[in-house]
């Protein structure tokens, strides 16, 4: 049973989340704090953190950067749920880490496509056969989940290793922003391409030296130089 991490103040959403996703076939973990679902986080394997960003104490975005920064915690894929809704709140938060953003008030069936999808394309990675992409100095090893660049091992939120695997496997395509959001995203609203920006935006910066083989193609979308 896949085990869903909720840190989300408010009582009464929480526990709407935590009945639908139990409905789902989902075993729910509720921190009403960001310091709580640290703790959780180390008590139980979690497969995708659903993240409020207004917290008492510790706040959203700072619990973000801090799992983003861990070596045990990095890659666990994390859906900001927010209040926030203006724009730029949104593009932090793609910045800081975060895998998705629905900002609230959402369905609870557009919460739960959301999650199935980080799920089902996180579980492809487990059912390949060991595979190893290299180009230009970035190397990627996909049976290990590892991303090397220049031979020094950078670490990769869920979204950017998934971007990053698409581009090495098709270095002579562009890919316009409307294709990489369906492709990796999962769903086709033009008013979201402002994701795939961030995401790329992020990756380019972790993949230092070689961050500019990622290039973009005005009024097009992106590749590998």
């Amino acid at each position: 049973m896949r085990n869903v991490l909720i840190i989300e103040d408010d009582v009464d959403i929480a526990e709407l989340i935590t009945y639908n996703l139990q409905k789902a076939g989902y075993k729910a973990h509720h921190a009403e704090n960001a310091n709580d679902g640290l703790i959780i986080l180390g008590e139980v394997a979690c497969d995708v953190i659903l993240l409020d960003l207004m917290l008492p104490g510790l706040k959203g975005m700072e619990f973000l950067k801090i799992i983003r920064n861990s070596e045990e915690y990095n890659n666990i894929p994390v859906i900001i749920i927010s209040a926030k809704t203006h724009e730029q709140d949104i593009i932090s938060g793609l910045n800081t880490g975060a895998d998705d953003y629905l900002p609230k008030p959402f369905s609870m069936e557009m919460l739960l496509a959301k999650i199935n999808t980080i799920l089902r394309r996180g579980a492809s990675w487990t059912g390949r056969a060991a595979n190893v992409l290299e180009y230009q100095g970035i190397k990627l090893d996909d049976a290990n989940h590892k991303v090397y660049v220049q031979g020094q091992e950078i670490k990769l939120t869920h979204k950017e290793y998934e971007l990053l695997r698409l581009f090495l496997s098709n270095p002579d395509t562009i890919f316009s922003r409307d294709r990489l959001l369906n492709s990796i995203w999962g769903y086709d609203s033009q008013s979201y391409t402002r994701t795939v920006d961030a995401h790329v935006a992020s990756l380019r910066k972790k993949l230092l030296s070689c961050g500019d083989l990622i290039v973009s193609v005005p009024k097009t979308g992106y590749g590998l130089k």
